[in-house]
Order: structure tokens, then C-alpha cells, then sequence
């Protein structure tokens, strides 16, 4: 593939208002993917101030709002909308709030009684009209979309690449489903003889390519399935008009080096909040 003359943007409130609505829209869709699929979840999310406030369920943790302070400043009355919307659905209050909302924002919310308890990498890349990584997948490892009688077993092959965590099968396979059935993902396998041994999720929004559902078997690792997933989705979000692919990672880990490897920058690192 030849390499793509795209220079990266810089990371500025525009693009951190793309990356935060694309991720945002994201969650949002699977959301009504819950809501769709059980109705008596409850699962639905409002837009308040221009940020994304979304229940999926109580412990889930998509639960939360997005864009907080990116396309307004929120005001007193906005707060409490937004707290009361979680605390009518017996849900804790999270705000994901990227640094570039502003310097007034971190002080606003710990005036509200808010702690930081947790940090995201956000990070991105160009796409352009091509999409070259650093290295070449290897030749044993296959990807291809998932077809829509798939969507059951795309959800147990990403279940079963985290059941290595004790306690986390059951949740990650309902995640899986309700993930599956988002009506605007675009769904991956990776495969080994025609074995699906990793997932992947591509979301398609303004141009922006949101990379999630990254999941590989334990017996299957370190054979290079999620360098092919991520070579396929960013030629596939390059033929589909993207621009810019982003992924987050927790800061310092493996999957944020590994990212960098393959082109990405680190765009900014959003704090959560929980009151």
C-alpha cells in the first residue's frame, strides 16, 4: 500500500470536538443498540449542552457523558439536568472531559464534588486516501467483515478474548451482543484457516474512524490478528471517506504503545470524573 502524504492536524479544540463527538456517537448507538434489544433496560441518553449523556445500565461503562464543555459551556441548570438524569436511573454521575473543554472546567467540577478517577490517551492518525503501517500483517492471518448471521458468534469470540479476567465472561459477551447489533458498526473477524480467532469495531462518524472491540483469544496471541484488524479498518475507512482514524488507550499501557508503532500521536489525555 503506498504510503499517505497526510500531515496530522493540529490537536486543537476543532479536533478534539470530531474525536470526542465521533467517540460519543459511538456509545450513543450502542445505547439504542440496549435499547433496541431490551426494552426494559431503560437504556437511552440525552444531549445536553451539546455533550452526550448516556444510561445504559447502571454498571456499565458506557454510562456517562462525553463532549462535557466541548460544544458549550455548561451551566448550573445543565449540571443538574444532567445529574438527575443518572440519578433517576439509580446510575453514579461520570464526566469524560477532554483538557481542550477548557481551564475553567476541572475547577467547575471539582466545585461540584467531583474526583478524577481515571485517564484516557486519546489518540489518532491521518487516513487519507491511503492508510500504511509500519509493518506488514502476516500472511497467515485473514480479515474479513462479519455477515449478519455472525452476530452471535462475533459476541462469543470477543467474549472469550477477556476470559482470562475471572468474573468478566458473562459481562463482556452481553457487550459483545448489544455491540454486535449496533445498526452503524462495521464488524470484523480475524482468522487463522478459517478459524475466527479476534474481533474488531469499526465506527464511521464526520469523516472520523472510531476504533474499538479489539479482542483476541488467549491461544491465538501474538500472531499478529490485531495488526491486520486495524490494516483492514483503516482501508476501509480511507475507501469510505475518512480522514482521521482515533482509538484510546490507557496512558503508558500496551495498547497506547502499539498505536504509536502504527502512526498514532497522542491527541490530548481526557480525565473522568465521578461525583
Amino acid at each position: 500500500m503506498a504510503g499517505s502524504s497526510s500531515t496530522f492536524p493540529f490537536s486543537d479544540r476543532e479536533l478534539s470536538q470530531r474525536l470526542e463527538r465521533a467517540e460519543g456517537r459511538s456509545c450513543a448507538s450502542f445505547v439504542e443498540s440496549r435499547a433496541a434489544l431490551h426494552p426494559s433496560s431503560g437504556a437511552c441518553w440525552i444531549e445536553v449542552a451539546g455533550a452526550y449523556a448516556m444510561f445504559d445500565t447502571p454498571t456499565s461503562p458506557v454510562t456517562q457523558t462525553f463532549g462535557l464543555g466541548m460544544f458549550q459551556t455548561p451551566t448550573d441548570a445543565d449540571m443538574a439536568r444532567i445529574e438527575t438524569f443518572f440519578a433517576e436511573r439509580g446510575a453514579p454521575v461520570f464526566h469524560e472531559v477532554s483538557p481542550l473543554a477548557g481551564e475553567a472546567m476541572p475547577g467547575y467540577l471539582a466545585g461540584r464534588g467531583y474526583q478524577p478517577i481515571e485517564l484516557t490517551s486519546i489518540l489518532y492518525r491521518p487516513i487519507g486516501q491511503h492508510a500504511e503501517l509500519s509493518e506488514r500483517p502476516s500472511d497467515r492471518v485473514t480479515v474479513r467483515q462479519v455477515r449478519r448471521d455472525e452476530l452471535e458468534m462475533f459476541a462469543t469470540v470477543a467474549a472469550e478474548g477477556w476470559s482470562h479476567i475471572t468474573g468478566l465472561g458473562d459481562f463482556m459477551l452481553d457487550m459483545g451482543r448489544i455491540g454486535a447489533h449496533r445498526p452503524d458498526a462495521v464488524l470484523f473477524f480475524a482468522e487463522i484457516g478459517g478459524e475466527p480467532i479476534a474481533t474488531a469495531v469499526l465506527g464511521l462518524c464526520g469523516g472520523i474512524a472510531h476504533l474499538a472491540g479489539a479482542s483476541t483469544i488467549p491461544r491465538a496471541r501474538k500472531q499478529g490478528a490485531q495488526l491486520a484488524l486495524l490494516d483492514a479498518r483503516l482501508r476501509y475507512a480511507a475507501a469510505h471517506g475518512c480522514d482521521l482514524a482515533t482509538m484510546g488507550a490507557l496512558p503508558g499501557s500496551g495498547s497506547q504503545r502499539n498505536a504509536e508503532r502504527h502512526g498514532f500521536r497522542i491527541a490530548y489525555t481526557r480525565t473522568k470524573g465521578q461525583k
